[in-house]
């Protein structure tokens, strides 16, 4: 079991690093007075899937323009909807997951997103790491929202041992103060595209490299 006083220590070095750089849209949405409702964070995040945060957050304003909730969302020509989140990539798959949510949240859930995990991942298209950002940005849920970044790089520092995110995930609740659980994920995604990147990792420049194993690292810079 890795010790969690380093973990401490790591995660508060990790904050005030990354404090000069600008966090991911849906993170500062979290923060900020002008937030997101549950119904917007759930749209942004399935709209963020291999796309470029800056991306994500023009796109997803663009179309907060037109429609705020499910039933403004299904207002709009399918046709019209894919123009609008055209840049995203992937508009095709995307535009059928809007659509399919909203209606799924309006026919079972009285067009309210779910605030518990099982209700949110029983709708088709919304996996663990978009459930827990819903459940953790807008109902304040002590959960931990894991993609990439956050499975990848503590297996890369050598906190956990694991295989997939879900895995991640439970491994990570165990070892992670709570008091860090709602900022894990901003810290992480700026950390594993600023620094901790997935191929020649900015090792030199890294504020935590004397924390880390550095596990199936072979190039860095």
């Amino acid at each position: 079991m890795p010790n969690q006083k380093e973990i401490s220590e790591a995660i508060k070095i990790l904050q005030e690093y990354l404090s000069q750089y600008r966090k991911t849209t849906l993170n500062r949405e979290s923060k900020d007075k002008k937030r997101y409702s549950p119904y917007q964070t759930l749209i942004s995040c399935l709209l963020s899937l291999r796309a470029r945060d800056e991306v994500t957050e023009i796109i997803s304003e663009n179309l907060f323009q037109v429609a705020k909730t499910p039933e403004e969302m299904l207002k709009i020509p399918e046709k019209e909807l894919k123009k609008i989140i055209f840049k995203s990539g992937h508009y095709n798959k995307k535009a059928e997951a809007i659509r399919h949510v909203s209606k799924e949240l309006i026919e079972k859930f009285n067009s309210e997103v779910p605030d518990t995990k099982e209700e949110l991942e029983s709708i088709k298209h919304i996996g663990p790491k978009t459930a827990n950002i819903v459940l953790a940005f807008s109902f304040n849920k002590q959960v931990l929202p894991i993609d990439t970044h956050c499975h990848r790089i503590p297996n890369r520092i050598g906190w956990i041992k694991t295989k997939t995110p879900e895995e991640s995930e439970q491994e990570l609740m165990k070892i992670i103060p709570k008091e860090y659980w709602q900022d894990f994920n901003g810290i992480f995604v700026l950390f594993g595209k600023k620094v901790c990147l997935p191929i020649s990792p900015l090792c030199s420049q890294c504020p935590i490299k004397d924390y880390c194993k550095k596990i199936g690292v072979k190039n860095s810079r």
